[in-house]
């Protein structure tokens, strides 16, 4: 994993101070990090901003790093306290107030997150194992097999049997529907030839009235 490290010294702030930031920007990514010390309401921030960006720098630099400053972040951040200051303040009666003005020095550690590669699965070898420990699973999932292959086996013949009686069914319904067709024209047939027969009938009985 790459790693980039960049330290600010003798930074003229407290170290309680400057921890209260970095503690906004603890492992999360980079550019919310930067985000966070862009808008936060603290004069250190923009001195840990700068630390920030240097580390970032020097993680890019370094061998094996893919420069994607996205998959980069903050893994450590802290400030250590340098020496201080010593200054009086005038007081009444004589007397003199002490100020210390601190110092600390500001260290901020990038770091690159893994790649995340999914694996799948590999089938498992079929190999034939002497021990009898590995034997007994063997013939249960030869058992298994046999199972579900007589299953299958059960459920195509099924669907052959349906297949064989939608077809006989449709067959028949055809059969069925031609002799109902067939009769129906024979009785047209007859009908009409009844009719033609009347009518010649009664023309000669008509021509045999007129003589």
């Amino acid at each position: 994993m790459v790693e980039g490290r960049a330290t600010a010294r003798y930074i003229r702030t407290s170290a309680q101070k400057a921890g209260l930031v970095m503690d906004l920007i603890r492992g999360q990514n980079v550019d919310r990090a930067l985000s966070t010390l862009r808008f936060a309401r603290k004069r250190i921030a923009r001195d840990i901003e700068k630390v920030l960006r240097s580390a970032v720098a020097n993680a890019e630099q370094k061998e094996g790093a893919s420069g994607d400053v996205d998959r980069m972040f903050v893994s450590r951040c802290y400030a250590d306290q340098g020496p201080s200051m010593k200054r009086i303040r005038p007081a009444p009666m004589g007397r003199a107030f002490r100020i210390i003005k601190r110092t600390a020095h500001l260290t901020v550690h990038v770091a690159e997150r893994p790649e995340v590669v999914t694996r799948v699965a590999a089938p498992a070898p079929q190999t034939a194992s002497a021990g009898g420990a590995d034997a007994a699973p063997k013939k249960v999932t030869k058992r298994a097999r046999k199972s579900t292959a007589g299953k299958t086996t059960k459920t195509a013949k099924a669907k052959k049997t349906a297949k064989a009686k939608k077809t006989a069914a449709k067959k028949e319904s055809g059969t069925k529907s031609a002799a109902k067709k067939t009769t129906a024209t024979k009785k047209s047939a007859t009908k009409s030839a009844a009719k033609k027969t009347a009518k010649t009938a009664k023309k000669r009985a008509a021509k045999k009235s007129s003589d």
